[in-house]
C-alpha cells in the first residue's frame, strides 16, 4: 500500500521558515547582543556557537578560554586525535562532517566494566568511564559536558601521572560540584600548561560542550 502524501498544516503564525535564513539571522543576533571583547580572537566563533547552542547571550562573560586552546585542539584533531567525552549526549552532539580527520569520538559509559568500577570507587559511571579510556586520553581532546565528578576524576588521573590531553573542554552542569570542578580545572590547567575552556558557575551541559567542540573542529561558522 502506498504511503499517503504528507499534508502541510495551515499556517497560522508569522515565523521564518527558511533554515538558512534562520541560521544567518541567529548568528547576526548573537553578535549584536553578545560582548566578546574578552575572548581570544581565534576563540570568538567558539563562544558564539556556545551561545547559539544554549540561547544565552549573557553566557560569554562567564566563558574562560586559555589563549592556546583553539590552536592546540585544532592541531590535535588535524593530526587524528580522538575526542574523549564523558557523556553520550556530548558525543552525539559532535557534527562528524566538521571533524578534520574522521576522528574517533569516544565515550565508555556502556563498557561493561564501568558499573563495577563506579561501585568499587564510590563515584559516578561518568567518572569511572574515563579510567576505562585512560590510554586514549594522552594527546586527545577531552570534553566533559555532564558530570562534575568526571572532571574532578580527570584532574586526579592527571595528578597521578596520566599523560595530559592536548586540550580540555570542561563544561559540566549542575548544582553540586559543577562550579567547583571548573574552578579546579582552571587552576590545574593553568599551573600545568594544559589548554582549556570552561564556564564559571553552574551553567554548562552537553549542548554547550558539543557546540564548543564543533566550532573548534572547523572554523567555518
Amino acid at each position: 500500500m502506498d504511503e499517503p502524501e504528507p499534508v502541510r498544516p495551515t499556517r497560522r503564525y508569522p515565523y521564518e521558515g527558511d533554515g538558512q535564513a534562520i541560521y544567518v539571522d541567529s548568528f547576526a543576533t548573537i553578535r549584536a547582543e553578545t560582548d566578546l571583547t574578552h575572548v581570544p580572537a581565534d576563540a570568538e566563533k567558539v563562544v558564539v556557537r556556545m551561545v547559539h547552542g544554549t540561547g544565552q547571550t549573557d553566557l560569554a562573560p562567564m566563558v574562560v578560554v586559555s589563549p592556546d586552546l583553539v590552536g592546540a585542539a585544532r592541531r590535535a584533531l588535524a593530526a587524528g586525535a580522538p575526542i574523549v567525552a564523558d557523556a553520550h549526549m556530548v558525543a552525539s552532539g559532535v557534527t562528524r562532517r566538521r571533524l578534520p580527520a574522521d576522528n574517533e569520538v569516544l565515550c565508555a559509559l556502556h563498557d561493561p566494566r564501568v558499573p563495577g568500577l563506579a561501585r568499587a570507587w564510590g563515584t559516578t559511571r561518568s567518572a569511572a568511564a574515563l579510567s576505562v579510556l585512560a590510554d586514549r586520553i594522552p594527546g586527545s581532546v577531552v570534553a566533559i559536558g555532564n558530570a562534575p565528578t568526571a572532571l574532578f576524576h580527570l584532574l586526579e588521573m592527571l595528578a597521578d601521572g596520566c599523560a595530559p590531553p592536548a586540550a580540555i573542554v570542561g563544561c559540566p552542569v549542575g548544582f553540586i560540584g559543577a562550579a567547583e570542578s571548573k574552578e579546579a580545572l582552571a587552576e590545574y590547567a593553568a599551573a600545568h600548561g594544559i589548554p582549556f575552556l570552561t564556564v564559571h558557575g553552574r551553567r554548562g551541559g552537553s549542548a554547550m560542550t558539543a557546540s564548543a567542540l564543533n566550532a573548534i573542529a572547523q572554523e567555518a561558522e
